[in-house]
């Protein structure tokens, strides 16, 4: 989960411009692929947990806003003008890029120990760079973060917990559950 240098240059560059568009700033990914990289921006806004949840009848900013629904369309379209207006002035990119905004989604990527605290007993899917217990891939409970530590504690089958490093990360995401 750790960001190479190229990609931390992105974030720290791209966060204002995500931040000015009222929302956070979830996480980026990087993928240079060739000629064409793909630049890949997920960002989070809190849902408001009174509001009345209605289905949708339009695409407009202020349907999206009056229903407390967290990331909508228009937030997407903002921060690509935005920060694709700041990626033209400083052209971090060499070559073509394709520009992504979307939300993190039901099966959402962590990229910080932070972003999993919320999400204590409930299922993640891990790759290690490292292999733990002989195995490098599984889904399994979330069961504590230890910031300070740098540490995670996942419970698989079994209930085997298994202590995991942060360093030992190579993608965490949420397991969507029905």
């Amino acid at each position: 989960m750790k960001l190479s240098n190229k990609t931390q240059t992105l974030y720290d560059m791209i966060a204002p411009a995500v931040v000015a568009c009222d929302v956070e700033l979830w996480g980026i990914e990087f993928l240079p692929q060739g000629k064409r990289s793909l630049l890949r921006i997920y960002i989070d806004k809190a849902v408001d947990p009174n509001a009345p949840v209605e289905p949708a009848t339009n695409l407009d900013e202020q349907a999206d806003e009056a229903q407390g629904r967290g990331v909508g369309v228009q937030d997407c379209v903002n921060v690509t003008h935005q920060v694709g207006a700041l990626l033209d002035v400083h052209d971090p990119i060499s070559g073509e890029y394709s520009l992504e905004v979307s939300s993190p989604g039901w099966d959402r990527p962590f990229f910080s120990l932070a972003q999993m605290q919320d999400y204590i007993g409930q299922q993640v899917a891990l790759r290690l760079i490292t292999a733990v217990d002989n195995r490098r891939k599984f889904q399994a409970k979330l069961v504590a973060v230890d910031i300070e530590a740098e540490t995670i504690q996942v419970e698989v089958e079994k209930a085997q917990v298994l202590d995991i490093d942060l360093h030992n990360i190579d993608k965490a995401n949420l397991v969507f559950q029905d």
